[in-house]
């Protein structure tokens, strides 16, 4: 498996803190499956954090299960990039993920806050919106890092 580091302009150059995510990669028919805020315009692979007692493959088929409704069977983890930024270490863990059922999602507060759905997006369209990461350098520094982090990881894992 392969480790790709970003760090950030901000990152103290040591971190005391932690937090693993595990994040899927779906694929069908040429579109990749995402998860998009409605209100922020923002988009993201499925994913997030790992949860005490919890494997990694638990993580990523119950996090792409609530935020999607898509139940998915996933692969090994396939790459991981770790990010830095003030005193934190944020292990992102990629997965590809195969459909095999649906079901009900079940969304944090903040996601129905921001109108979180599931979304289709061709692998084109979405490494293009992702490639735009320094656009928001100067005005959104967690859009920023996100998108480019997705950005080499599909780039990377495709």
């Amino acid at each position: 498996m392969k480790t790709i580091d970003i760090v950030g302009d901000n990152y103290f150059g040591e971190w005391n803190k932690t937090r693993t995510a595990c994040r899927s990669v779906v694929i069908k028919d040429g579109k990749i499956l995402l998860s998009y805020e409605t209100k922020t315009d923002q988009w993201m692979l499925p994913g997030g954090g790992l949860e005490e007692g919890e494997d990694e493959k638990e993580c990523v088929i119950r996090e792409t299960t609530e935020e999607t409704g898509y139940v998915i069977e996933p692969s090994e983890c396939l790459l991981e990039i770790d990010e830095y930024y003030e005193d934190w270490k944020w292990i992102n863990r990629y997965f590809f993920g195969e459909i095999k059922s649906e079901t009900e999602r079940n969304l944090t507060e903040r996601e129905i806050e921001v109108g979180m759905e599931p979304r289709w997006k061709s692998v084109e369209d979405i490494i293009e919106i992702f490639s735009k990461h320094a656009d928001y350098t100067d005005t959104d520094e967690m859009r920023r890092g996100m998108y480019l982090r997705e950005y080499m990881a599909l780039k990377e894992l495709l």
